[in-house]
C-alpha cells in the first residue's frame, strides 16, 4: 500500500521508521522545508509544499497513493486542512496523527488563549521579561510589543519582523527540566509564551515555569477539519494503517 506520511514530527518517523520495515507497504513522508537541517525519517523523502489543495490532490492522483497520514505538528493548520480538503470525494483514507494536548496540573499559572495575537495583547499585564518558544513562525505577532524583554527560542533564525528588545537562542531540544530552569533563572524571565503541542519531548519548560511559579501564556491549538479521523498514538496510527492495507490487498 503506498502511503504519503505528511510528516515533521517524532511520531511521523517513528511511524515511517515502523512501516518502511514491513512488507507490502511503500511509504513517502513528505516535510514542510521550513527547518534547514530537518531529522529525516527512513524511506522515501519528498521536501517543499505542494501548491495548496489542488496541487496536493493532483500530486496524490500522479503518485498512487493509497492513503494519507497527517502527523504533522498541532498547529500545522493549513497543511492540515489541505490534507482533509484533497482527499475530500477521491475514496483515499485520511488519518490525522494527533498526540493529547497538555493539562494543567496543581501549581500550574495557565492562561490560554485561541491565538499568537491574543498571546501577545496578554503579555504587558503579566511581566516585561517573556521567554517565547512558539518556533521562528509566528514571532511578527509580538513585534509591536515595545515594553518587554524577548528570549526568543528556535531551531533556525526567525525571518520576519522582531520585538525591538530581544535576544535570540538557537538551540533544538529536547531540553530537561534543570535545563530549562537554568535558562529561566539566568535570563531573569517573568513570563513564558508557548503552544499547545502535548507531548514529553517540549513538557520540560512548563515544568520549570511551574516550580519558578511563573505564568505561562499557552496557545490552543487550531481546530481540526470537521469529521476528522484521528489516533492519538502511533500504535494507534498503524494499527489504522494495517487495517487500510487489508482492504487493498
Amino acid at each position: 500500500m503506498r502511503t504519503l506520511i505528511l510528516g515533521g514530527t517524532a511520531e511521523a518517523r517513528e511511524l515511517a521508521h515502523i512501516a518502511s520495515g514491513e512488507r507490502g507497504f511503500d511509504i513517502v513522508s513528505s516535510l514542510a522545508g521550513r527547518v534547514r537541517d530537518p531529522r529525516l525519517p527512513e524511506g522515501s523523502v519528498r521536501i517543499g509544499g505542494f501548491g495548496g489543495v489542488a496541487g496536493l490532490r493532483e500530486w496524490l492522483e500522479a503518485n498512487g497513493i493509497d492513503a494519507v497520514v497527517d502527523a504533522t505538528h498541532p498547529f500545522a493548520g493549513t497543511i492540515t486542512a489541505n490534507a482533509a480538503a484533497a482527499v475530500r470525494g477521491s475514496g483515499v483514507p485520511l488519518v490525522h496523527v494527533r498526540r493529547p494536548g497538555w493539562t494543567e496540573v496543581a501549581g500550574d499559572r495557565w492562561i490560554r488563549v485561541p491565538d499568537l495575537a491574543a498571546a501577545a495583547r496578554a503579555l504587558p499585564d503579566l511581566g516585561e521579561r517573556v521567554f517565547l518558544t512558539i518556533g521562528r513562525q509566528g514571532v511578527g505577532a509580538f513585534a509591536g510589543l515595545t515594553e518587554q524583554w524577548f528570549l526568543i527560542r528556535a531551531i533556525d533564525p526567525p525571518e520576519t519582523e522582531l520585538p525591538p528588545n530581544r535576544e535570540v537562542l538557537l538551540a533544538r531540544g529536547p531540553f530537561t527540566v534543570d535545563e530549562e530552569s537554568r535558562l529561566l533563572a539566568r535570563h531573569r524571565i517573568d513570563v513564558l509564551v508557548t503552544k499547545d503541542s502535548g507531548g514529553d519531548r517540549t513538557y520540560a519548560k512548563l515544568a520549570a515555569a511551574r516550580a519558578a511559579e511563573l505564568p505561562v501564556v499557552l496557545v490552543d491549538r487550531p481546530p481540526l477539519p470537521a469529521g476528522a479521523e484521528v489516533v492519538e498514538t502511533v500504535a494507534e496510527a498503524w494499527e489504522w494503517l494495517r487495517d487500510k492495507a487489508s482492504g487493498v490487498r
